[in-house]
């Protein structure tokens, strides 16, 4: 068979079992009410904007500023001639918000797990990690060649043990999401940083979809529990509206980061308006705004999960996430496209990025948002669950 005939085989397949992807363009810059092609205004609850920063003025503005004097993109790798002064400053607030020595930006959330794990595991060293983790931690643990022991969802008992391994490992990571990005559930970060501590082990805590939403001023659930992993990772993607990732440690980390991690060494560096909305939204997360936007998006939260419940649907998650498991990828199929009728946007969730029979809705939750929005999305929901029955458990 030629590449397309053995490509289109396994389009086939994944057409006949429910998992074919395509992608959806959706215009406007107001992430929570995108125009279809065709111009039809939907209401979204699967953007990760959690305190609806993407439309801001002063964001707009700080974009603006920074295209004027250092152009739209970096040009080169930063090692090479692409650095420039918002990339040092945003360093700075992020170190700053997150009350650590130095922090290193990447250009994707992805390449900053990636380029971390990569940097600092490999064939002699092991890899504890949770079985939920995102796509990029697993990839990272991968390539980096270590061995890896994967312990059962936020089983701090099976990661201990799986750390208690004898081998003579040159070094031992634990990594683990805080906010899990599917399931919407907490890791056990307490428990886990002392388990950690117990066998010497190296503490990398992603808090992509904690950071700027929970834990006291939006700095996320470490820092909600007490604990100070060697390493943070986070986005700029989600809460901070921009894009990007960074990795927050010690100065002698983020200096051997430099030095080892490919995917921040052999890429070209963030475009700078881009590093400068990000400081921008930083600055905001960080006032009395901020802080009026995180209870405003909890409360929304709360709204919904109660509203969910009353209705009798399965559901799971803290915080801004709310996930709606309904099994099989048909059915979860069926309730997205049910809702896209209705104007509201919510994607189906299918294998492989969760595990098999528990594909779903992800809905996530904005301070964008208002609460005849969640009212709307939660009669929408009744009126599906009593006509099609697809919700049932």
């Amino acid at each position: 068979m030629t590449l397309d005939e053995e490509l289109l085989t396994d389009l086939i397949r994944l057409e006949e079992s429910g998992r074919l992807r395509h992608t959806s363009p959706h215009a406007g810059p107001d992430r929570l009410h995108p125009r279809t092609s065709t111009g039809r205004s939907l209401l979204s609850f699967c953007s990760n904007d959690y305190l609806g920063l993407a439309n801001h003025p002063a964001i707009a503005e700080a974009i603006s500023r920074s295209a004027a004097h250092a152009g739209a993109g970096a040009g080169a790798s930063r090692l090479v001639s692409g650095e420039a002064p918002e990339h040092l400053l945003l360093e700075q607030e992020i170190a700053a918000l997150l009350d650590s020595p130095a922090a290193l930006l990447f250009p994707t959330g992805y390449q900053t797990n990636m380029g971390v794990i990569t940097a600092l595991a490999g064939p002699e060293d092991l890899i504890v990690s949770d079985s939920a983790n995102h796509a990029s931690i697993i990839d990272g643990c991968r390539l980096s060649r270590a061995q890896i022991a994967v312990y059962p969802h936020r089983d701090a008992n099976a990661a201990d043990r799986a750390l208690s391994a004898r081998d003579p490992y040159r070094r031992r990571l634990l990594i683990t999401e805080s906010l899990f990005s599917m399931d919407g559930d907490r890791a056990p970060l307490s428990d886990l940083a002392e388990i950690a501590s117990s066998h010497g082990a190296v503490l990398i805590v992603d808090e992509a979809h904690a950071l700027g939403v929970v834990g006291p001023g939006g700095r996320g659930l470490a820092a909600e529990a007490g604990v100070k992993p060697q390493v943070v990772i986070g986005t700029l993607g989600k809460a901070f509206a921009a894009s990007g990732g960074f990795a927050v440690g010690s100065t002698i980390l983020r200096t051997s980061l430099i030095n080892h991690a490919r995917h921040f060494i052999y890429t070209t560096a963030c475009p700078p308006p881009v590093a400068a909305a990000a400081s921008a939204a930083l600055r905001i997360s960080n006032s009395l705004v901020g802080d009026g936007l995180r209870a405003r998006c909890l409360d929304l939260s709360t709204q919904l999960r109660t509203g969910l419940e009353q209705l009798g649907l399965p559901t799971s998650g803290q915080d801004a996430i709310v996930s709606l498991e309904l099994g099989i990828e048909r059915r979860a199929l069926a309730a997205s496209a049910a809702l896209l009728e209705a104007g509201i946007l919510i994607p189906a969730i299918r294998p492989p990025t969760v595990p098999p029979g528990t594909s779903r809705l992800r809905i996530t939750i904005s301070a964008g948002h208002t609460r005849a929005d969640v009212d709307l999305l939660l009669g929408v929901l009744s009126t599906l669950s009593s006509a099609f029955g697809w919700v049932a458990a």
